[in-house]
């Protein structure tokens, strides 16, 4: 897309909906502001792809959409997010559980003195049907290993313990999961076995998932849409296919050129899009 282009012909504005995030700032402890006026929108049963380098305020903006800001003295004061049409920002991270947002958080969080069966049913806290034991049955099926893991959760590889963050997850029957770094810290094979999980869930449940990736060419060859982040606002969007082709693109973040270029303000013919501002 050319700068300027509005977006309302955006191939995400064509789609409906799910969540919109629209012009926010997040605030750290009523001084450090971190977002700075970002909009971005997930359209339902898409998978969306948040790249950028560390520092760029990723993590953060998932944590503004889960309610967990607040965990760490951060809160949103500018601009909403919009969820199924309606407004989640400032309202407590159960609630936003029970409306269908579950988060995913880096470094997985599962509780490693619980075993796998007491982590997946903790996932269902906000539930009160009983359907909870044919749920974990679904998520065995997703991921047969857990299933021979009967002990503490603490003792399963990094891989595993992935899986049952991610397993954790689908026991609260979200309709769109936050996932902030699933490949972090996990071997090129097991990131292959973990990203084919994440496209199956997407294709079979239909789960919407809002990716955040270090890996960007993974994160890239399962999303349809993706945006890039820098200093806590979005510079560059598009379709996964054009973002993959982009020239600067390879450069930061798929390794295509190796030159010394660290930012996309070096690049003197780059204006960043104002469609939001």
């Amino acid at each position: 897309m050319s700068p300027g282009q509005p977006a309302t012909t955006s191939p995400v504005a064509a789609r409906e909906k799910l969540l919109q995030v629209n012009n926010i700032e997040v605030v750290y402890n009523d001084v450090i502001l971190v977002l700075r006026g970002l909009s971005l929108e997930v359209p339902k049963g898409e998978i969306v792809a948040l790249l950028g380098a560390n520092g760029a305020g990723k993590s953060t903006t998932l944590k503004a959409i889960s309610g967990l800001l607040k965990t760490e003295e951060g809160e949103v004061t500018r601009g909403e997010i919009r969820f199924g049409g309606e407004r989640v920002d400032g309202i407590d991270p159960h609630l936003i559980v029970r409306r269908g947002i579950f988060q995913v958080m880096e470094g997985r969080r599962i509780i490693a003195d619980m075993t796998s069966i007491e982590n997946l049913r903790l996932g269902a806290f906000t539930r009160s049907d009983g359907e909870v034991s044919r749920d974990i049955e679904m998520v065995f099926e997703y991921f047969p290993r857990l299933k021979e893991r009967t002990g503490l959760a603490g003792y399963l590889s990094g891989g595993e313990q992935q899986m049952l963050a991610i397993g954790r997850a689908l026991m609260a029957r979200p309709k769109l999961i936050l996932m902030d770094e699933p490949s972090m810290g996990l071997s090129p094979l097991l990131v292959k076995e973990v990203f084919s999980i994440i496209r199956r869930l997407n294709r079979d449940l239909g789960i919407t998932i809002l990716l955040v990736e270090q890996n960007a060419r993974m994160a890239l060859s399962v999303a349809s849409y993706g945006y890039v982040m820098e200093q806590g606002k979005v510079v560059l969007d598009g379709t996964a296919a054009a973002l993959m082709d982009n020239e600067d693109v390879k450069e930061f973040y798929l390794g295509g050129h190796g030159t010394e270029r660290k930012s996309f303000r070096d690049i003197k013919s780059y204006k960043r899009r104002k469609r939001w501002l």
